[in-house]
């Protein structure tokens, strides 16, 4: 008598419907849109900030680890190499719009906050750096291919 259970081997798995699949990607795209803007906010907020009356680059840090992140999440949810272009789109326009004077005369990126302009390079570099790795990147072999 053996202690071993008879194990079956479970069935084959199938592969997602292409309904389902697609639903996916385009919810994984929704996602990188609605982050790149919320995190073009979190940056924006995190520019003004002052340690001892100093401005210190804690937006700068955040912009290049979100913008990684943000580019990375499209690529794995929509499977595109323009995928970047998602989350960056409204990143870009919103840091635009940050920076135009209001008829009021607000102003969310002023010209002489450092930190918001390496901020705006730095997002805008790593935004670039990540498109152009994934432009680059081999295109991955399928099973079966």
């Amino acid at each position: 008598m053996s202690v071993v259970s008879d194990q079956t081997s479970p069935p084959p798995q199938r592969p997602p419907s292409r309904l389902l699949d697609g639903g996916l990607r385009v919810a994984g795209g929704l996602v990188a849109v609605v982050a790149g803007l919320l995190t073009a906010v979190l940056e924006l907020l995190l520019s003004t900030v002052r340690v001892g009356g100093q401005l210190i680059g804690v937006s700068v840090l955040v912009a290049v680890g979100a913008n990684i992140a943000l580019s990375w999440f499209a690529h794995q949810t929509v499977g595109r190499r323009w995928s970047v272009a998602l989350p960056a789109v409204p990143w870009f326009l919103l840091m635009a719009v940050a920076a135009v004077r209001t008829a009021e005369g607000d102003l969310l990126l002023a010209g002489d906050n450092w930190v918001g302009l390496v901020m705006i390079v730095a997002g805008a570099m790593t935004f670039a750096v990540m498109g152009f790795r994934q432009i680059l990147a081999v295109p991955p072999t399928r099973i079966g291919d």
